[in-house]
């Protein structure tokens, strides 16, 4: 029996106290690619795979985590968060018995603070969110000094510095308080365009997740559409094939004027069982026809409002209902909907809070404004143009519509290229709208800016960033406020 027992203790020494390893091995690769890919299921089964046949390799936790990010960043689903959100601390606790000396041991600590941070920001969870930050900032700079060349590390740094970099002035102190970050728009590029250089020289799993977050960040921080089209071209997404590369590819076209492209993506990105279900594809869908004018754009923008069970979005969503209607002339359908903006969803986001502002003053809308907003949206400048070429300031009644006509002649004619009497047209706006809450006159700031940026005028242009940040919208005013930012770092180098 003593024998027995000795032999067994010393089996135990040997193998059963060996500490946990972070490894990517085929089948964590491939739940990694499952994921990615939205085959959640599938993916659930090689993790359960990995936890029974590979209980040490504690990557499947990390792993695990990109499922619950997705699914709540995707859907925005406020019981799914509040079922889910749990699932970060159980996971971190598990991480935390993995190898400290391994480069992941660190990493993968930070990645998933950073992942529930991003979602936490979804949710207007701030104060968590920032916590989150400051911790994973923390372990990302420790584990940068004793790994300098693991990829993945300078990856999450990337993602983080650009993060920091857009937090409201409101909410700076928050982020004193927890350790002091910082960090730009400009930084955390730099840093992922480093990252995608080096990756070139080696197996690199998070390559097209770092393309990815760059594109993304190109496309809403930094004003940068078609930088953020060519980049996601170069790194051969399979949008047919993968419904997040669908989405992805799908938003940055419709931001880069190529809106007929991100109609023929959505009608035929992947579906079936296998796949997660993602409301935001008939949004998109909606939206992108709507800016054709098509006449089933209303459709697919019911059928988002009616299944989506998030909050954000849902505002915007009635709203551009509301101007389907109108654009047919329906008078007693946009009513309806003007009427669902009030009380479904939430305006936390720029688009709700302008659908909301909109619902509210009960502004009588003219259909040719409608009509050149939705057609410059898709890139139909000439198309755009038409609708208000005959037009001049003084055959509106409205100040706001006034305002808004001499706004989108500006954007309209900055599209067309024709920058002199865009820069006219957004001065003109600017002035007499500075002290509106509409966003007319701060994006109109920015846009001019951009114009004076891309001829080389960098003092005018840093003087038009400048006046931007000085007005202050109800809507949009973040975003806005922060690609002017952005300018102005830019300008610095």
């Amino acid at each position: 029996m003593r024998k027995w027992l000795a032999s067994w203790i010393f089996l135990w020494l040997i193998f059963g106290s060996a500490q946990a390893r972070f490894e990517f091995t085929p089948v964590a690769r491939n739940a990694y690619e499952q994921v990615l890919s939205l085959r959640f299921e599938q993916a659930k089964v090689s993790l359960a795979q990995m936890k029974l046949q590979d209980t040490d390799n504690l990557i499947a936790y990390h792993i695990e985590n990109y499922v619950d990010f997705l699914t709540l960043y995707l859907n925005q689903n406020e019981a799914d968060y509040e079922r889910l959100k749990k699932n970060e601390e159980l996971r971190l606790e598990k991480i935390q018995h993995g190898d400290a000396k391994s480069p992941y041991y660190l990493y993968t600590q930070a990645n998933v603070r950073l992942q529930w941070a991003l979602v936490k920001l979804r949710f207007g969870d701030y104060i968590s969110a920032f916590n989150d930050i400051s911790k994973a900032n923390k372990l990302l700079e420790k584990n940068q000094e004793k790994f300098p060349d693991f990829l993945p590390n300078l990856k999450d740094l990337g993602i983080l510095h650009a993060l920091v970099g857009t937090i409201p002035d409101n909410y700076k102190w928050s982020v004193r308080l927890l350790g002091g970050l910082k960090g730009t728009v400009a930084q955390g590029q730099r840093e992922l365009h480093t990252v995608l250089q080096k990756a070139k020289q080696q197996d690199f799993i998070f390559k097209t997740e770092t393309a990815v977050m760059l594109a993304t960040i190109m496309l809403y921080l930094d004003s940068n559409s078609e930088g953020a089209w060519q980049l996601l071209n170069n790194i051969s997404l399979q949008p047919l094939e993968n419904p997040l590369h669908c989405f992805v590819m799908a938003n940055v076209a419709m931001r880069s004027g190529r809106n007929d492209r991100a109609i023929e993506l959505l009608q035929h990105y992947p579906k079936g069982k296998q796949f997660a279900t993602v409301s935001q594809f008939d949004f998109l869908l909606g939206l992108a026809k709507l800016r054709r004018l098509d006449s089933d754009a209303g459709k697919f923008l019911e059928q988002f409002v009616q299944q989506y069970r998030g909050q954000d979005g849902v505002k915007e969503a009635y709203q551009k209902l509301a101007w389907f209607e109108w654009t047919k002339g329906n008078t007693q359908g946009y009513q309806k909907y003007v009427k669902a903006i009030l009380v479904h969803g939430k305006a936390a986001s720029g688009g709700d809070k302008d659908a909301l502002q909109e619902a509210k003053t009960a502004r009588v809308l003219d259909v040719n404004l409608i009509r050149a907003r939705l057609l410059f949206d898709g890139g139909y400048y000439q198309k755009a143009y038409q609708q208000l070429q005959d037009k001049s300031s003084a055959d509106f009644t409205q100040k706001a519509s006034r305002l808004e006509y001499l706004y989108r002649m500006g954007r309209i004619l900055h599209g067309l290229q024709k920058y002199d009497e865009a820069l006219g047209f957004y001065w003109r706006t600017i002035e007499q709208g500075k002290d509106e809450l509409y966003f007319y006159a701060c994006n109109a700031a920015l846009q001019a800016g951009l114009i004076c940026e891309s001829r080389k005028e960098f003092a005018k242009a840093k003087e038009f960033y400048q006046h931007c940040l000085t007005i202050n919208p109800v809507e949009y005013k973040t975003e806005l406020h922060q690609k002017a930012k952005s300018g102005l770092e830019r300008l610095k180098g």
